[in-house]
């Protein structure tokens, strides 16, 4: 079943969302103020979480996994056998971008769920027609 009301959230929305400093951080204040349901995967949260470790310390990454837990409206996507493999194929598919597997799961998940948006400031998650809603505000 399609699910367009539906956004797909990637590692980049969220730290925009949570750095004040960064160029899109009114855009996602203002998307996360009043959000669709949201999806994200377990490799977004790594990433955001290990983001936050390196560029910061463990007490702004500690940070970074309580808002996790408080974005009721987002749902985690674990990464099944069958997403990971349909990724690596994505991953040698568009091997002129440089897609991480993070970003490859990404894809495969809003391709799967018939996300109607992409919360990301990564340009090439919108390479399969996904409109990025840095576009679309």
């Amino acid at each position: 079943m399609a699910k367009r009301d539906e956004a797909y959230v990637d590692t980049s929305a969220l730290i925009a969302f949570t750095d004040q400093s960064d160029t899109y951080h009114a855009l996602f204040a203002r998307l996360f103020a009043n959000p669709p349901r949201l999806v994200t995967t377990s490799l977004v949260i790594a990433e955001g979480h290990g983001w936050f470790l390196r560029r910061y310390d463990r007490y702004k990454a500690m940070q970074f996994l309580g808002l996790i837990e408080a974005l009721t409206p987002m749902s985690v996507v674990s990464v099944s056998r069958r997403d990971r493999q349909a990724s690596f194929g994505l991953i040698r598919h568009y091997s002129d971008q440089n897609l991480t597997l993070a970003d490859a799961v990404g894809l495969q998940v809003m391709e799967t769920r018939g996300v109607g948006s992409c919360w990301s400031t990564d340009f090439h998650l919108g390479i399969t027609g996904v409109p990025l809603a840095i576009h679309e505000h």
